[in-house]
């Protein structure tokens, strides 16, 4: 299974991974530029990693996350998620046209919800136990 994820990654590199990623990257940078909304940059960053490599990670909701985390995401979903969400159902529909493009456009689904909301959730490896301790 992890050569295959390892193929899948790559493939998605070349079709949309690369472009995301920068454009999550991008945001995040003018996101800590402007100081007060740094939270908004490191979120960004972490977005990156995930829409580069998305094929063997999973989302999971982070024990403890509260109010602040709920806040936060309100103000995400405002001014950037549902642009982003957007932007991953039109890759989605542009990727399904294919065969091979089936697993890539399930790949950008996969990441509309933490376009949505990236306060209080986490990308763990899939099929690893999480630790409680990990964060």
């Amino acid at each position: 299974m992890g050569l295959l994820r390892f193929i899948l990654n790559v493939i998605w590199i070349f079709v949309a991974g690369f472009w995301l990623a920068a454009g999550y990257v991008l945001a995040g940078v003018i996101c800590c530029i402007l100081i007060v909304t740094i939270p908004f940059g490191v979120a960004s960053f972490r977005m990156a990693r995930y829409a580069i490599w998305p094929f063997g990670r999973d989302l999971v909701r982070r024990p403890g996350a509260g109010g602040g985390s709920t806040f936060l995401n309100v103000i995400w979903v405002i001014v950037a998620g549902w642009w982003l969400a957007l932007g991953h159902i039109a890759t989605a529909i542009g990727l399904a046209v294919t065969i091979i493009g089936i697993p890539m456009a399930w790949a950008s689904l996969k990441m509309i919800p933490v376009a949505l909301a990236p306060f209080g959730n986490e990308i763990v490896e899939s099929g690893r136990p999480r630790e409680p301790w990990q964060f």
